[in-house]
């Protein structure tokens, strides 16, 4: 059992059942993110036996709010409506609960932020989540003598999850042979939903592979290993995961091969063609004048000019320098 999780519960505990007598606290609320979350089972675990410490009898109601900052509020409204004397939160929104926690408050009950903090309650206990992050993944690193690839499957954005995944950052950055291949994938903070977005991710890492022609033996080699042209499509891969509007690509066939710059060609017209805006920035003169709609044209750090297709022809490269070198030729 999670004895970091115990430990918080019993600090959580504390305070609000020192505040009644021995019989006088018969009913609590506890709402988490999750039931799903592994974490939360010894915390529950906890803060009931802490509850259940003066009066064996006290009803405990125990719910996830599956962060859902709406259902969080009906739940507390629940509470109230149940006779609750202490509410104990695992704050789906920590700004954002504030006046439900208020609520609570005026109809008597002690509230306390579990975890995460919940504004506007009468305490909160938080652990180290930075250097629980930097412990567990320094420990993980050991694990995988200090080379191979991760993927940390993250969670919604509350301050718990963001601080344990950047100090799992900070612990995996101190070992040059581990490469974080993603961090930015959410498991809603549950073991289900991180096995599903694992499950995902390498299903949109096959169709990838499959969509921009890159050439690996395996969608789950270390990008590094693949060849310069390879990668720049990995990384196009990576990007078009976010599901963009605009695609901005500094030098995109720089160092890469004949065969890989067609190809990465092929992917910016199939890009634009799809509804997407493709920016790129070049100094290739071909290159930008075989793959642009129009060209904006830089001259000491300002835009000089835009050259867009002659009526009778494609885009003139004549224009394009007259620009870049400060000549007044019309484009």
């Amino acid at each position: 059992m999670n004895k970091l999780a115990l430990l918080t519960a019993a600090a959580v505990i504390s305070v609000p059942v020192s505040s009644f007598a021995q019989d006088k606290l018969t009913a609590a609320g506890i709402t988490v993110g999750t039931l799903g979350n592994p974490f939360f089972v010894p915390l529950i675990k906890g803060a009931e036996d802490g509850l259940k410490e003066k009066n064996p009898a006290t009803k405990v109601t125990v719910v996830g709010a599956d962060y859902d900052l709406n259902k969080q509020a009906s739940q507390i409204d629940s509470f109230i409506a149940g006779g609750s004397q202490v509410v104990l939160i695992n704050a789906v929104d920590a700004v954002a609960v504030k006046p439900f926690v208020e609520k609570a408050k005026a109809a008597g009950a002690v509230v306390a932020a579990m975890d995460v903090s919940a504004a506007g309650s009468d305490l909160t206990v938080m652990t180290n989540n930075v250097q629980a992050g930097e412990l567990a993944c320094t420990d993980l690193a050991e694990r995988l003598k200090g080379k191979g690839d991760v993927v940390i499957i993250n969670g919604p954005p509350i301050s718990s999850i963001m601080d344990r995944v950047k100090g799992c950052k900070q612990a995996f950055s101190k070992y040059p042979d581990i490469k974080v291949l993603s961090d930015n994938q959410d498991g809603k903070a549950s073991r289900e939903g991180g096995l599903l977005n694992f499950a995902k991710a390498k299903e949109r890492s096959d169709e990838a592979v499959s969509r921009l022609s890159i050439r690996t033996k395996s969608a789950s080699v270390n990008v590094g290993s693949l060849s310069g042209g390879n990668q720049q499509k990995a990384l196009i891969a990576r990007i078009l995961a976010g599901k963009p509007k605009v695609v901005i690509l500094d030098e995109p066939t720089r160092g890469v091969d004949v065969g890989a710059k067609s190809e990465i060609y092929r992917i910016i017209d199939e890009l634009a063609a799809s509804g997407i805006a493709v920016v790129v920035i070049s100094s290739d003169l071909p290159e930008i004048i075989g793959i642009s709609d129009r060209v904006l044209v830089m001259q000491e750090g300002r835009i000089a000019g835009e050259v867009c297709p002659a009526p009778t022809g494609g885009i003139s490269q004549e224009a394009i320098m007259a620009l870049s070198t400060g000549a007044s030729v019309a484009a």
